[in-house]
């Protein structure tokens, strides 16, 4: 604001001047006129030294003049106004300041008069042996900070390997279990297939005895042929028994043999039929016979085989996966039901550790405050 008043100031001052400095310049050379005879002079313009500088009328009339000394006289009272509200705050701030500090002198001045008389009662006398030995015993709280620390920590590196280690291990389990089971069931579809074959097969040998020689099987048991496993692909061993069938039941009539009296053989009419049809010899008809209807047993002995095969692998993987999965299911339900407990046990050792550290800091902290207050 000094600084505003000091502007102010040299401004008038200097527009003073140069007010008064071209008055008296025109005073001066009021008479360097042009001179002309019988011509009156005009002047085309008037000068500073005939008008009435410092008149009233021409400041209160004119509108430039008066917007200029309102602007001044607004932006005076602002700031007035501007540096009254700064003062009382200031002075506000001085006052609280200085009140703090009468109530911190006055609580300084009690403290230590309570002390003095205190301290004034105790012996001033002391010697090394009346000082207590201090035996440091931990508060219930302490131990039991520390024992929520140490467990905390201890659980807290135990539930992660748990976590990293359980899942990925049960996972390695079932796969392993799963490819063992995998294994199994192709071992047992193997055995079932073969199983299959074998069957299907000497279904298909004694259909073609059926069919190619008219034996049903009460016939072929009756010659003594039986089909199993180790023979029902031995085209040898069946020619035989179906060519002394042939010759025990069929005499021979020129170049053929026709039915025994009194029996009624179907071998002997289908033989003797593919014999003439086929122009060879009876012995040649069962042999070429017999090795056609044991290769074509093969074909339908191979597919019930695989069918089978197919249906014991399905079967035995289904019963073992669901078996593994349950088995796998319930142990990553309590693998997981671990680590939440332990998760959970761990988070309440530790709410119980800093709730207790807390205490202990803020217990701390009031005594070093007190220590603070009694060197002050």
């Amino acid at each position: 604001m000094k600084l505003n008043y000091i502007n102010i100031t040299l401004f008038s001052l200097s527009l003073n001047i140069l007010l008064l400095s071209s008055e008296i310049y025109n005073q001066r050379n009021h008479y360097i006129t042009l001179h002309k005879p019988k011509i009156k002079p005009t002047k085309p313009h008037r000068s500073l030294c005939e008008c009435e500088l410092y008149a009233p009328v021409n400041y209160d009339n004119d509108p430039e003049m008066k917007a200029v000394m309102q602007d001044f006289d607004r932006q005076t009272s602002q700031r007035f106004h501007e540096f009254d509200e700064r003062k009382i705050k200031n002075k506000q701030k001085c006052k609280e300041q200085c009140e703090k500090d009468i109530q911190k002198i006055i609580l300084k001045d009690k403290i230590e008069k309570e002390l003095t008389e205190k301290l004034s009662t105790l012996q001033t006398k002391i010697e090394t042996n009346d000082i207590p030995t201090c035996v440091c015993e931990k508060s219930v709280a302490d131990k039991t900070e520390k024992f929520c620390h140490d467990c905390g920590y201890g659980l807290g590196s135990v539930a992660p390997s748990i976590g990293l280690l359980g899942v990925p291990g049960m996972y390695g389990w079932k796969t392993a279990a799963l490819a063992a089971a995998t294994k199994d069931a192709i071992t047992k579809g193997l055995a079932a297939g073969e199983a299959a074959r074998i069957k299907a097969g000497i279904d298909a040998v004694i259909l073609g005895l059926n069919s190619e020689f008219g034996l049903s099987t009460q016939a072929v048991q009756k010659i003594g042929l039986v089909i199993n496993a180790q023979n029902y692909k031995d085209a040898g061993y069946i020619y035989q028994a179906i060519f002394t069938k042939y010759q025990g039941s069929c005499m021979a009539s020129g170049s053929v043999r026709v039915p025994v009296t009194g029996t009624s053989e179907p071998i002997c009419k289908n033989i003797i039929g593919k014999a003439i049809s086929g122009r060879s010899s009876e012995e040649a008809t069962i042999k070429s016979t017999v090795k056609a209807m044991v290769s074509n047993a093969e074909e339908p002995a191979k597919a019930a085989a695989e069918a089978a095969r197919e249906t014991a692998i399905n079967a035995i993987k289904a019963r073992e996966t669901g078996l593994i999965n349950t088995i796998f299911m319930s142990k990553q339900t309590a693998i997981i039901a671990s680590v939440v407990a332990i998760v959970v046990i761990v988070l309440i050792m530790i709410i119980i550790y800093l709730i207790l550290r807390y205490r202990r800091k803020k217990k701390m902290k009031k005594k070093l405050q007190y220590i603070k207050l009694l060197e002050e």
